[in-house]
């Protein structure tokens, strides 16, 4: 099992007390939380949504001022002040919903660049499970694709949204003032729009909450295809992934139909009803002109509240249509941005002080979950300056021993400390600064092979790269590579044979120059001259600092301080390499078997 392999089993039992499960936001609490973020900027918010209140009473003033130009004129009397004050109105509006357009576009831009950022960051602290189990493509798609949807609602709430609410809040009393039987038309069909609203998010509310789950497992495919594209071409599964997507997307398209029919149906159904209104207010104000209770200025203003009505009616439809849609996905990007790792600073909690670097467990254990898997009262000591190999069958606990000394997750009793410390009183951040940690995944960034070992010491000059490279043995491939320092290692690496990436992450450690350092099979992709090569810069790495191994290679633990011997999740054996060998118990055994290999023994691998 690999590190990576065993961390992701680890993490994925480490909640041995989740969280009880919230109760999914509704899409109420969703467009409020959505709104709500806009309080970073409270100030000009408001501001704007007052303006967009002043832009709304405008427009509400132009069927008025409309209709009375037409009782002028059809009077007799002079229209120039009521077409001057309209100019006027008229000017200020669009000089105000300019600004306000600018303003908010601007506004929205900047939030959801501070959304991207904290979900980010709040991605990048969550336990590795959380990513083993939505998949990195589905990670980046909430965070792309909520922080899209927070800005179009951002947006559609600065620029339109205020000035419809406002539109229509004034209008229906406006114009029962005016005319209280068209005034009944107007509302009638404000109803309308918001029963049918009503009803068609009633019926598509499930469906859209699966549509997002299927868009969910289409970007989480694409990501684990892309990540494993070695493993896609060597096996020949081209057309089978290519294949198991398109089944994916049918699946989606096949949940997306019946939402995109209702809300085509809502469509129909809202503008049937719009234009059933506007011939009753016709109807209705022909009549009342007939009868001699009504002007035909008034019928021509009530014929611009009908069209702006439906104007603002189909905005307010169309803004909930796509905060609808977008519901799901803004609820999966504030669940991310809830998501808390179950391993965080202790309240009070110190930066760490080395002082020596012994490092001692105590009757420490951990489970995964109800199983019998984990490790169980370790006790033992690395004394200041000594190094202790960890060996052990696959499986045995070696890993996670180490896993609990970084803190990846937290044991369920007993205590680690550091130079008398507990680790879980001082900050993450200096305990893990304290370690310098060698893997046998390199973990390699897509970036400069300078930049990946400045992740080390983000100080460094070039000349201290060129030096840790050189003590790693990987100054002259370094230099070999087009660019040199400046060459791109590929992602995770890829662009670098497998020695080559282990020794990148090996001199990134000699830069680090923690007090601490931890090897889990740091030299396994390495052939035996150059793990040779490299052990003389290891040797003069470990001097004056406590070293823990994981190894499988006899060259690698024969000169040890002390070995300790796992299985089954207990160390059963500890000495050194003669004395363990002398007891002939399971250490011995391992080297009989071979799983403990000499360098001679060891394939060449690709360098």
């Amino acid at each position: 099992m690999t590190p990576r392999d065993d961390i992701l089993e680890a993490d994925a039992s480490n909640e041995a007390h989740p969280a009880e499960p919230r109760a999914a936001m509704s899409l109420p609490q969703v467009y409020l939380r959505a709104v709500l973020l806009l309080a970073q900027e409270r100030g000009l918010a408001i501001a704007l949504a007052a303006a967009n209140a002043a832009i709304g009473l405008v427009q509400l003033a132009e069927p008025i001022l409309f209709g009375a130009i037409v009782d002028a004129l059809s009077k007799g009397g002079s229209p120039w002040g009521a077409i001057g004050l309209w100019a006027l109105i008229g000017f200020l509006g669009i000089l105000g919903s300019v600004v306000v357009a600018v303003s908010a576009d601007r506004l929205a831009h900047r939030q959801r660049l501070g959304a991207m950022s904290s979900a980010f960051e709040r991605a990048i602290t969550l336990p590795i499970s959380y990513h083993a189990e939505r998949g990195t493509g589905s990670v980046i798609r909430t965070i792309v694709e909520g922080t899209s949807a927070l800005f179009a609602t951002w947006l559609s709430f600065l620029r339109e949204q205020c000035t419809a609410v406002i539109a229509i809040g004034f209008m229906i009393p406006v114009a029962f003032w005016m005319e209280w039987r068209l005034a009944a038309l107007l509302l009638v069909l404000a109803c309308i729009y918001c029963a049918f609203n009503m009803m068609v998010i009633a019926k598509t509310s499930g469906g859209q909450s699966e549509v997002e789950q299927f868009h969910m497992a289409v970007s989480g495919r694409v990501g684990d295809t892309l990540t494993n594209v070695p493993i896609v071409q060597s096996y020949s599964r081209l057309q089978a992934e290519a294949r198991d997507l398109k089944g994916l997307m049918e699946n989606l398209l096949r949940a997306q139909y019946p939402v995109l029919t209702w809300w085509g149906i809502l469509t129909v159904l809202t503008r049937a009803a719009s234009t059933i209104t506007m011939v009753a207010v016709f109807a209705v104000g022909t009549y009342l002109i007939s009868v001699d209770e009504i002007t035909v200025g008034e019928i021509v203003s009530f014929v611009g509240f009908a069209g702006l009505l439906i104007a603002k009616l189909d905005v307010l439809s169309g803004f909930i249509t796509r905060v609808f849609m977008q519901a799901p996905t803004m609820r999966s990007f504030f669940e991310l941005v809830d998501a808390s790792s179950p391993i965080v600073d202790a309240p009070g909690a110190k930066p760490i002080r080395i002082t020596e670097g012994a490092v001692h467990y105590d009757n420490v254990s951990f489970r995964y979950g109800a199983g019998t898997d984990g490790v169980f009262d370790l006790s033992f000591t690395v004394p200041a300056g000594t190094t202790t190999a960890l060996v052990g069958p696959t499986g045995s606990g070696k890993t996670t021993t180490l896993a609990l000394l970084q803190r990846l997750r937290e044991p369920d009793a007993g205590t680690i400390t550091i130079d008398g410390q507990p680790i879980r009183d001082v900050t993450l951040a200096s305990l893990r600064q304290s370690l310098a940690v060698v893997f046998q995944d390199a973990g390699l960034f897509n970036r400069s092979i300078a930049e990946n070992l400045r992740i080390g010491s983000p100080q460094a000059t070039d000349e201290e790269l060129r030096d840790a490279a050189a003590r790693a043995q990987a100054l002259n491939f370094i230099e070999a590579k087009p660019g040199g320092l400046s060459f791109i290692a590929g992602e995770r690496g890829g662009a670098l044979s497998g020695g080559e990436r282990q020794r990148i992450a090996i001199a990134r450690a000699v830069l680090k120059d923690a007090p601490i350092l931890v090897l889990d099979e740091a030299t396994s992709a390495l052939d035996t001259g150059t793990e040779a090569a490299i052990k003389r810069g290891l040797d003069d790495l470990r001097r004056d600092r406590t070293t823990i191994i994981i190894a499988h290679r006899l060259s690698t633990v024969a000169n040890a301080d002390q070995i300790l011997v796992f299985d089954d999740g207990r160390i059963v054996e500890r000495g050194t390499f003669d004395s363990l060998v002398a007891e002939n118990g399971l250490f011995a055994g391992l080297v009989a078997e071979g799983q403990l290999t000499a360098p001679e023994d060891d394939e060449h691998t690709q360098t």
